[in-house]
C-alpha cells in the first residue's frame, strides 16, 4: 500500500475549490440560495448579525463588509458567551442573524440560532452539513455543498462559505432575491480564475524561504482583511506559526513596530478602495525594510514576491486571493516537517459552550 504523503488531504481540498464554486452556481443550490434571500427581502430586517467561530467567523466578517457596503445594513458580530455564559437574552425580533458553520456542530452557536429564533429573529444557517444541529435550530438553512473535507483545517469550505454570502446579500440587494445576470457573470469566470490563480507555483515555492520564520504579520483592508485573518489562522493550525493579522489600519497604531526585515508580511491588497488605502502602511513598511508578500491585484511597490490575483472587484477577490495563502500554509507545513492535514490541537468539530 503505497505511503500516503504529509499533507495530501488538504491539497486535495484546495485543488477541488474551483469546481466547487462551478458547483454553487447551478441548482438546486443557486435556487435555494435565492429562495432564502427573497424571504429575507420580505422579512425586511433592520440588521444583521452574524454568529460564527473560526475560519468561518473570517467568512462571517466578509459577509458583516457585504452587508454594510451593499444593503446598507448594520451588521455586528454575535458575542455567544453573552447567552451561553451569562443568559443574555437579547432582543433580535428585528434582525436577521445568520449562522456560519462549516460543521454546523457547536453547542454554543446552536443556542445562539436557538435564542434569536425565539426572540422572533430571522434566521439563516450557512453550513456545509445540512442535517446538523445549527441547521435544525435555524428556520433557513444553505448547504454550501463543499462536500466532506479530507484535513482538519478548513480550505474549500471556506470558499464555499464566501460564495455563499456573496450569493445571498446580491440576491437580497436585487429585490426578488434572484442572482442579478450581471453578478452571475462574474462568478462563473471564477472557477477558471482560480485555476489560474492555483496553477502560480510563487505561493509554493516562498516555502523555503520562510521555512525557519519565527513569525509573520498578515494585513489587508475591507474585504481583503477576511483574508488577511484567514491567512494568519491557516499558518497557525498548519504550521504552529505565530501570526498577528491586522488591518492596515491598525497596523498603523502601535504594532508597525513588529514590522523588520526577518519578519515576513503577508499584505493582501487589491485594486479598489480597499486596496488604495492600504498606500500609507505599506509604504511605512517599505521605511522598515519589512519582507512583503503581496496578494492581490494591486500594485506593491517594493514587495519581495508578488501573487498577481485577476483585477476583479473587490467583493469577489476574496474567492481568490485566500488560495495562495492556503496553498503556502500546507507547502510550509510540510517543509517545516509537519501534517497539515492532521494537526495537533485541532478537530473538525470544536464543541465550545
Amino acid at each position: 500500500m503505497p505511503e500516503v504523503q504529509p499533507g495530501a488531504g488538504m491539497a486535495a481540498d484546495i485543488a477541488e475549490q474551483p469546481a466547487g464554486i462551478a458547483r454553487l452556481l447551478e441548482a438546486p443550490h443557486a435556487t435555494a440560495i435565492a429562495t432564502v434571500a427573497a424571504a429575507v427581502v420580505a422579512r425586511r430586517p433592520k440588521h444583521v448579525v452574524f454568529v460564527a467561530r473560526g475560519t468561518s467567523d473570517h467568512a462571517a466578517l466578509y459577509g458583516a463588509y457585504l452587508t454594510e457596503i451593499r444593503l446598507g445594513l448594520p451588521a455586528s458580530s454575535s458575542s455567544p458567551s453573552a447567552i451561553t455564559v451569562f443568559g443574555a437574552r437579547p432582543d433580535l425580533s428585528q434582525a436577521l442573524v445568520v449562522g456560519v458553520s462549516q460543521s454546523g456542530g457547536s453547542p454554543d452557536l446552536t443556542e445562539v440560532m436557538r435564542v434569536a429564533r425565539a426572540s422572533g429573529a430571522l434566521t439563516v444557517a450557512v453550513v456545509n452539513v445540512p442535517d446538523s444541529p445549527l441547521a435544525e435550530a435555524a428556520e433557513h438553512v444553505i448547504d454550501v455543498a463543499a462536500g466532506h473535507e479530507r484535513a482538519v483545517a478548513a480550505t474549500k469550505s471556506y470558499v464555499a462559505e464566501l460564495q455563499a454570502l456573496l450569493m445571498l446579500i446580491e440576491g437580497i440587494r436585487a429585490g426578488d432575491g434572484a442572482l442579478p445576470a450581471e453578478e452571475r457573470a462574474v462568478l462563473e469566470t471564477l472557477p477558471a480564475h482560480a485555476e489560474r490563480v492555483l496553477a502560480d507555483p510563487t505561493a509554493t515555492e516562498l516555502a523555503a524561504r520562510y521555512r525557519f520564520a519565527a513569525r509573520i504579520l498578515t494585513t489587508g483592508r475591507g474585504y481583503a482583511y477576511p483574508t488577511a485573518r484567514e491567512s494568519a489562522l491557516k499558518l497557525m493550525e498548519t504550521c504552529y506559526l505565530p501570526s498577528l493579522s491586522f488591518s492596515g489600519a491598525d497596523l498603523m497604531h502601535g504594532p508597525l513596530a513588529l514590522a523588520a526585515p526577518d519578519v515576513p508580511v503577508l499584505a493582501v491588497v487589491g485594486s479598489g478602495p480597499g486596496g488604495a488605502s492600504m498606500s500609507e502602511v505599506l509604504g511605512r513598511l517599505t521605511e522598515r525594510r519589512a519582507d512583503v508578500v503581496a496578494i492581490g491585484s494591486g500594485e506593491v511597490p517594493g514587495a519581495s514576491a508578488r501573487i498577481v490575483i485577476p483585477a476583479l472587484d473587490e467583493r469577489y477577490a476574496p474567492l481568490l486571493d485566500i488560495l495562495p495563502a492556503q496553498q503556502l500554509a500546507l507547502a510550509l507545513a510540510v517543509a517545516r516537517g509537519e501534517d497539515p492535514d492532521a494537526p495537533r490541537g485541532l478537530k473538525k468539530v470544536t464543541a465550545t459552550l
